[in-house]
């Protein structure tokens, strides 16, 4: 695990021991990296529930629920998709915390709308969820690396009530 991971990790495994949670992921452009990250830490049975590699618009709609008419409507890279992702995570997993992200990692899939490293990421949080739309630089590894320690940077703020 890299350095800067594992204090953040760390942090969130206690704070969801703490409240007795456990959390969950849904990833289209990390590919699990998210939950390898979580898992990569001794112990995380007791709080992590679950990932779901949710790459085709197919799988969303299948494992997490997400709407048709939302990803028609806003596209698969959108706040909207986010914030469905994460609610059906939690809503067909055992956790009461969800990540969720969406993105386009490169080198291709961009446009002018939403170029290469525009991802959005959704948390559900017990009954809150709210989603956020970033744009990170980079090559697809750098892409992907950026969302994955945002998305525990912002998770951990989250639960801090932040």
């Amino acid at each position: 695990m890299h350095n800067d991971l594992e204090p953040m990790t760390l942090e969130l495994a206690q704070q969801l021991t703490r409240a007795g949670d456990k959390i969950c992921t849904a990833e289209s452009c990390t590919g699990g990296l998210i939950a390898k990250t979580l898992t990569d830490l001794a112990g995380s049975s007791a709080w992590f529930d679950r990932g779901f590699i949710t790459y085709s618009n197919q799988s969303k709609m299948d494992m997490l629920g997400v709407k048709a008419a939302t990803l028609q409507a806003y596209g698969a890279v959108s706040q909207e998709v986010a914030a469905e992702m994460a609610a059906g995570a939690q809503l067909n997993s055992e956790a009461e915390v969800a990540i969720a992200v969406t993105g386009v990692a490169g080198p291709a899939g961009g446009s002018e709308v939403k170029p290469v490293g525009t991802v959005c990421l959704g948390f559900a949080i017990g009954e809150r969820v709210l989603s956020e739309k970033h744009q990170f630089d980079g090559d697809r590894q750098q892409v992907r690396q950026a969302t994955l320690h945002y998305a525990l940077k912002r998770i951990n703020q989250l639960l801090q009530g932040g």
